[in-house]
């Protein structure tokens, strides 16, 4: 009997996309043979996922999920809306969400996790979700987020089942407040963050490279004035305030009332906002456009 090694399983899987214990599997059924094995892959349909890797996949869902002190995000893509309807696309996105719970947001350690209910890994059972319903789907990225006592509240917009969506948000909220009214601030900040877009939590987090760019562009906006230096400062750092207001979450606006600051809400609450992640579909992917018309004419040899 051939004995089938690691590097040829890898080997096997960088081509095909199929599972690792499917791969391994076929290389033992047909001794070793690799181009053999690929065949015995193609006729099960589980390499039919290789020919879909190079697709774009930017629609898909977001999840969410929850238990005690604890919340998580996961974003899954695949190639259309269509699919974000496949009651087996959301299952896989729902269950993946709850791993996140447990196995923590790094994607690697998440795709070789075990998947709920099988003795499979998340990745070899995303390869069969791709083989069965034929576009290519990537799990993109995951948070987890933590707390020793309060809440990690989840928001979904427009969620198309309870915990799954386009944008989804979690926030942790540090007290030992009532739970219910925790949760209730935790939804409110949610709505928020998914409204107001925020890039940090607090100045301290903000991105000092991003900082020093838009002080730059603000002082040379304020030179252009023709106010002494002295006066300049003062307008930059008044600016400086203004950005703070736009891109911090806890110097921002409330949207629920348009007057307080989103720090004020959750002092008077008593609890402390630890920590946020919020997911949107789709975001920073480039996503692939052509012409149909254009390609209908170049296939017939018209242009």
């Amino acid at each position: 009997m051939v004995e089938v090694t690691a590097a040829m399983v890898r080997d096997l899987r960088d081509k095909t996309g199929a599972g690792m214990m499917d791969v391994k599997k076929a290389l033992v059924e047909n001794g070793g043979d690799a181009e053999a094995a690929i065949d015995w892959l193609r006729k099960k349909g589980l390499a039919a996922a290789a020919k879909k890797s190079g697709r774009v996949a930017a629609e898909g869902l977001v999840g969410t999920a929850t238990g005690p002190q604890v919340g998580a995000l996961v974003e899954i893509n695949a190639e259309t809306d269509f699919v974000a309807r496949n009651e087996l696309f959301q299952t896989f996105v729902a269950e993946v969400a709850g791993l996140v719970l447990s196995v923590g947001d790094d994607v690697e350690t998440l795709k070789a996790a075990t998947y709920p209910g099988t003795t499979h890994s998340v990745q070899d059972e995303l390869t069969r979700l791709i083989a069965t319903i034929g576009e290519n789907m990537t799990i993109r990225r995951a948070k987890r987020l933590a707390v020793p006592s309060g809440v990690v509240a989840t928001y979904v917009h427009s969620a198309i089942k309870p915990g799954l969506g386009k944008i989804g948000v979690i926030a942790a909220l540090e007290a030992a407040s009532e739970l219910e009214a925790l949760e209730t601030l935790g939804r409110q900040i949610g709505m928020h963050v998914a409204a107001a877009r925020p890039d940090s939590l607090d100045v301290s987090a903000v991105d000092p490279s991003a900082l020093e760019r838009e002080k730059a562009v603000l002082t040379e906006q304020a030179r252009a004035s023709g106010k002494p230096d002295a006066i300049i400062e003062k307008m930059v750092e008044g600016r400086v305030r203004k950005y703070y207001e736009e891109v911090v979450l806890l110097e921002q606006v409330w949207v629920h009332d348009g007057e307080s600051r989103v720090k004020a809400v959750v002092q008077k609450a008593g609890a402390k906002l630890t920590g946020f992640a919020r997911f949107q579909l789709g975001e920073g992917i480039e996503k692939q456009t052509s012409d149909f018309a254009a390609e209908v004419a170049a296939a017939a040899g018209t242009v």
